[in-house]
């Protein structure tokens, strides 16, 4: 964020960097939005086709967002990959032993991502995403 607008290019694109809470739910938001048109708009043959293109965009996307988060939390992004199976094991739709499976992971990345607020000034990942922009 810069300013209080959002850089899109990066937000979605670039894992480095810290992310608040605000945007980071924005960006889950506009991701699960983003799937979910997708299923519902393509039918099984055109998903046949395109799924390789599309989850593998969403899948990176997903991982820079929630690596600038864990960043803001002090984590590294790497633990973003359970998160992200905990994702893949359930989407499109929760079923049986993948969905209790992956209810722990899901519920520890709201808490701790969701919930939880960032570190309070600058960590190792950068300076806080809330702190004031000096010109």
């Amino acid at each position: 964020m810069n300013g209080g607008l959002i850089d899109w290019r990066a937000l979605f694109a670039s894992p480095s960097g810290r992310l608040s809470r605000g945007p980071f739910w924005i960006a889950v938001a506009a991701l699960f939005i983003v799937a979910a048109l997708y299923e519902a708009v393509t039918g099984p043959t055109l998903r046949l086709l395109t799924f390789w293109f599309v989850y593998p965009v969403l899948i990176a996307s997903g991982a820079c967002v929630l690596s600038k988060r864990l960043h803001d939390r002090g984590r590294s992004g790497w633990w973003a990959a359970p998160l992200l199976v905990a994702v893949m094991m359930i989407w499109p739709e929760a079923r049986g032993v993948r969905a209790v499976l992956a209810l722990p992971v899901w519920i520890w990345g709201v808490v701790e991502l969701g919930v939880l607020a960032g570190e309070e000034g600058a960590n190792r990942f950068g300076p806080s995403p809330l702190a004031p922009a000096h010109a």
